[in-house]
């Protein structure tokens, strides 16, 4: 939230222009950046329009919350109105998203899409983008939870017209999505006063701020309820756009032999592993032949294992990214491909048969199997040589095909605890984006933590473990990883840093001395007790994250340097690049360094790099790290 007062003290700050200059200078605070010139524009040219209704409406002692930031979730409602509902005396909350649209029409005369001049894409109806937010807080806010009734939503279009966006009340309409325009603000008014009481509304936005934050559905945790029964994520603005634009395709092909590809793209926790299983679940409940497939071992082993647990027939849905190398030619009616950014050159290695041997390109084989194949990928994930799943190299196969090819941008999260700033934080640290590291300012969604040694980390996660959060250790791969381990030999204790030592994750598929497989390293409880590296860590997530910096990424001086000789990780051949080294190893650490939900323990072998990151990371927020944690208990 950037800022709360009631609505005669908004509207009087309004006035004099103060409002908009709090407003910039806590967005910076939060966000790292400025606010883009549009949003800037949009504060000034809604809220007083919202504020004079309230006013109008003899609602000048309600609150007014501007920017409120969902929890665990970058996305935030333009406004929420705090205040006493005055039939039931209870506590009553409005939600508004105010656009200043003139008019809208339905995408392709389908209202839950809709097109406006101002937008190059199709963007949600407002009607569903404010009902997501409603029932986004009543599943993650303990003041709501309980009582779901007490909170209402609704889009107030003050520019439009009835007529320039009719198309778009053909979406039904309900106590938590709702829409007026300009024409109608005298209904508009007489519905605020439905809902919000003549009183001061500053105890019911308090007991909303306080409300206890629940901790984001464990993806793994719920994709067998996705595949088999229904869906229990809800999905925000553009990932709803994208899962709607991928059911459109499905409609289009099955309608009119119709093929098209669709591309989401979004970096860590924007959701897509969660569109996937939506649209998963959604298109087995219509009987739509889809299958769901990666090139992670880990991520489709977890997958089968929850969605599959009871049903052979439910694993065999997870498929690798190699086993289309014979499928029959728009066989599927869907192919979703996640991580698609591990697509490989090819799908021939040394295991395939002679008779099956191609070097038909990957990525030709997955569109080739599919009516409307679906790639959701971040490029800023490929941590492999041979790894090619861009969004132009898929887009180029589909020209080659003469395919039209629909690309949807997630720009919203919700891992690292829904905070934009740590994730810029982060890819600034590791130089890509341009503009270098810059000090880490705390946003109270999330905790970041410097220590001196591995033994601090793991006394740090061991105590979070006690709590009942879930933790994990990963690292660079830096040590030597023994891969066979005689019956009854303990576990080799291969990550070495001074006297402190711990084995690396399982290699294969057997559990072996009370720890996991591989592929469950980041799932199993038990998982803790050994180091992840990137390709077990890829694709999850955990409450507590401890990554140590290797040797293989150091800072000298006034930059990173990577180190091949550092480096255990046998896909580094000498034939790799020093360029492209460079970027596999930094992406290596922004997928380490973004896996955590609550927060992140760092810790480097190398003194010179820790000094840089105490430098940006200002010591001793431990503590203020277990009180940002208190909030997903």
């Amino acid at each position: 939230m950037l800022y709360r007062d009631s609505a005669s003290a908004v509207a009087a700050e309004g006035l004099t222009g103060a409002l908009f200059l709090r407003l910039i200078d806590q967005f910076v605070h939060k966000h790292g950046h400025r606010p883009s010139p549009g949003e800037i524009r949009s504060w000034e040219m809604s809220i007083p329009v919202l504020t004079n209704a309230l006013l109008d409406a003899g609602l000048g002692k309600v609150e007014v919350l501007l920017e409120y930031s969902l929890p665990l979730n970058s996305k935030r409602a333009d406004v929420i109105l705090a205040g006493v509902h005055p039939g039931t005396g209870e506590s009553s909350y409005l939600v508004v998203e105010l656009k200043q649209w003139s008019g809208a029409l339905p995408e392709d005369g389908e209202p839950l899409l809709c097109r406006v001049d101002s937008y190059a894409r199709p963007v949600l109806n407002p009607i569903e983008q404010v009902r997501g937010y409603c029932d986004y807080l009543v599943s993650f806010n303990g003041a709501l939870a309980d009582h779901p009734e007490r909170i209402s939503g609704v889009a107030f279009l003050h520019n439009a017209t009835e007529f320039g966006v009719q198309g778009l009340l053909e979406v039904e309409q309900s106590e938590r999505g709702r829409l007026f325009t300009g024409d109608r603000r005298g209904e508009f008014l007489d519905y605020l006063r439905s809902k919000l009481g003549p009183v001061s509304g500053a105890g019911a936005a308090d007991e909303l701020l306080a409300g206890k934050v629940g901790p984001s559905k464990q993806l793994m945790a719920v994709a067998a309820a996705e595949v088999r029964e229904r869906e229990q994520f809800v999905l925000l603005d553009e990932q709803r756009v994208a899962y709607e634009i991928v059911l459109r395709a499905v409609r289009r092909a099955r309608q009119s032999d119709h093929k098209e590809v669709v591309v989401i793209t979004g970096g860590p926790g924007t959701g897509k592993s969660v569109i996937a299983l939506s649209l998963m679940g959604d298109l087995y409940r219509r009987n739509i032949t889809a299958l769901h497939a990666t090139g992670s071992s880990s991520f489709t082993t977890t997958m089968r294992r929850m969605a599959g647990a009871r049903k052979r027939e439910v694993q065999e849905l997870f498929k690798y990214f190699n086993s289309f190398m014979t499928a029959e030619r728009n066989g599927l009616d869907v192919l979703i491909c996640d991580e698609a950014h591990r697509i490989r050159e090819t799908s021939a290695n040394r295991y395939t048969k002679a008779e099956h041997r191609s070097a038909k390109p990957q990525i030709e084989e997955l569109i080739d199997a599919a009516r409307v194949p679906v790639f959701l990928l971040d490029e800023h994930q490929v941590v492999r040589p041979g790894e090619m799943g861009t969004v132009d190299q898929i887009k180029a196969a589909a020209a080659a095909k003469k395919l039209e090819c629909r690309v949807v941008e997630l720009d919203s999260q919700f891992r690292c605890g829904g905070s934009d700033a740590y994730l810029r934080w982060v890819v600034r640290l590791l130089g890509l984006e341009a503009g270098g590291p810059v000090g880490w300012e705390p946003d109270g969604k999330v905790a970041l933590e410097v220590v001196d040694s591995p033994q601090e980390m793991e006394a740090f996660l061991e105590a979070r473990l006690a709590e009942k959060y879930s933790a994990r250790m990963s690292a660079g791969y830096c040590w030597k990883w023994t891969k066979t381990i005689k019956p009854g030999d303990p576990l080799p204790l291969d990550v070495q840093i001074g006297d402190w030592s711990r084995p690396w994750n399982l290699f294969g598929d057997r559990s072996i001395a009370g720890a996991p497989p591989a592929a469950l390293w980041a799932t199993d409880p038990a998982g803790f007790g050994q180091v992840g590296c990137v390709y077990t860590a890829q694709g999850f997530e955990y409450d507590w994250s401890g990554v140590v910096l290797g040797p293989d990424l150091v800072w000298r001086t006034d930059r990173w340097v990577a180190d091949r000789t550092a480096s255990k990780d046998p896909v580094f051949r000498k034939s790799t690049g020093e360029a492209e080294l460079n970027r596999l190893i930094r992406n290596t650490y922004k997928v380490l360094l973004t896996r955590g939900m609550v927060g992140t323990i760092v810790y480097s072998t190398d003194p010179e790099t820790r000094a840089k990151l105490r430098e940006l990371v200002r010591p001793g927020r431990v503590e203020q790290a277990l009180q940002a944690a208190e909030v997903v208990v």
